[in-house]
């Protein structure tokens, strides 16, 4: 049966509430034996806590269905020595597949900023100079993101594509960007589910961020009917 790749907000909830249908779409296409992958390019979330909130809303999936960039990340990083810059909810997920240290790093790995206090701590000067000094030593520099600002109640707040841009210029280096819609993070997805693009069906909001299968279907309400052949 087909693989399907399911983005998560604007897909399946918008600020919390389920998109109409959307929970009974879910469970009738696992009825009919679809393999479902769940994706998002959240970054300062834990999978459990992800699929705490989705399950509270209506949704059957556990949180090994959904593929974060931290996921995708430990897996671009498997078995490296990581010096990571990223909040602390995240971090048990990266370490099951990478070694967190504070020096000799094989690759300094950055997240996303969120609106607590914690992202004062993780980009402080102290430990972006900590970051400037593995990447000086040769470490590899990799990004969950690369965003400038997001969207807030309080206005657009500095997300921490300022900072990966201030470590590439001071450091001579280019970022690897792990989230959507890199190849890296698609290609983690697709093997969770083992099929390839050309087998997998993405059901997303951005038509920039999401495309990366060969087919793309802009709302779950549209999937019946494509995967009938309309």
């Amino acid at each position: 049966m087909t693989a399907i790749l399911l983005d998560i907000d604007g897909v399946l909830h918008v600020s919390g509430e389920a998109v109409p249908g959307a929970p009974d779409a879910v469970r009738s296409l696992r009825d009919q034996g679809h393999r479902l992958r769940f994706v998002t390019n959240n970054t300062t979330r834990a999978r459990s806590v992800l699929a705490g909130e989705l399950q509270s809303i209506g949704f059957d999936l556990e949180s090994e269905d959904i593929t974060t960039t931290p996921l995708a990340a430990g897996k671009l990083l498997q078995g490296k020595r990581v010096l990571a810059l990223v909040m602390s909810s995240i971090r048990d997920d990266l370490a099951e597949y990478v070694e967190l240290v504070e020096d000799g790093a094989d690759a300094v790995l950055l997240g996303g900023a969120d609106e607590s206090e914690e992202t004062a701590e993780v980009f402080s000067y102290g430990r972006l100079n900590q970051a400037f000094a593995e990447l000086r030593e040769g470490a590899r520099l990799v990004c969950l993101h690369k965003n400038k600002w997001w969207q807030t109640s309080r206005g657009p707040l500095l997300d921490s594509g300022a900072f990966v841009a201030g470590l590439e210029y001071a450091a001579g280096v280019e970022a690897e960007i792990v989230g959507k819609p890199t190849p890296a993070y698609f290609e983690a997805a697709l093997a969770e589910v083992e099929a390839t693009p050309a087998e997998a069906v993405m059901v997303g909001d951005d038509v920039e961020a999401d495309p990366q299968p060969d087919a793309v279907v802009g709302s779950i309400a549209d999937l019946p009917a494509y995967l009938n052949g309309a």
